[in-house]
């Protein structure tokens, strides 16, 4: 199951790039998943997620800007990619499986950037313009990201 979620993660992270990281820092910190001493270990620390959600809120707010870049871009779709990788394979970690995660993880953020973009252009374009769209796809984003929070919690392995 933890490597579907990897995936979703991925999936988040194509829609919204700092909420995911903050549902895997929720994620780490509320299920004990990442043993102690792993490199990503930093993510279960007590104040990383209140940091990481805060960044979150305001990338919700940066991406209704007009000046706001697309996700296919470059140097963002390489940033959904990454966090895509390093939250499969933290969400993986307590299986043992951080580097399928991470690969799953990464299909998760190239699928969820593509297919995010392509849903959003055809929202916008049913309702005439971008911030409904925009607002429906943070609803998603937030709410995908809160049930991944919430199922790693309930099947997450336990090393803290």
């Amino acid at each position: 199951m933890l490597p579907a979620l990897a995936f979703l993660i991925g999936v988040i992270a194509g829609l919204q790039t700092v909420t995911a990281l903050a549902a895997v820092s929720w994620s780490a910190r509320l299920s004990g998943i990442v043993p102690p001493g792993f490199t990503l270990d930093f993510f279960a620390y007590a104040w990383t997620p209140w940091m990481l959600s805060a960044a979150a809120i305001a990338e919700l707010i940066k991406d209704k800007l007009p000046s706001t870049p697309s996700r296919k871009a470059p140097f963002g779709f390489l940033m959904r990619i990454l966090v895509g990788a390093v939250g499969g394979a933290v969400l993986n970690i307590g299986q043992g499986s951080w580097a399928i995660g991470s690969l799953c993880g990464v299909a998760g953020a190239v699928a969820g950037t593509f297919a995010g973009a392509s849903v959003r252009t055809r929202l916008a374009t049913a309702f005439g313009r971008d911030l409904p769209a925009a607002l429906v796809e943070d609803i998603i984003a937030i709410l995908g990201a809160v049930a991944i929070v919430f199922l790693v919690f309930r099947v997450g392995a336990r090393f803290c």
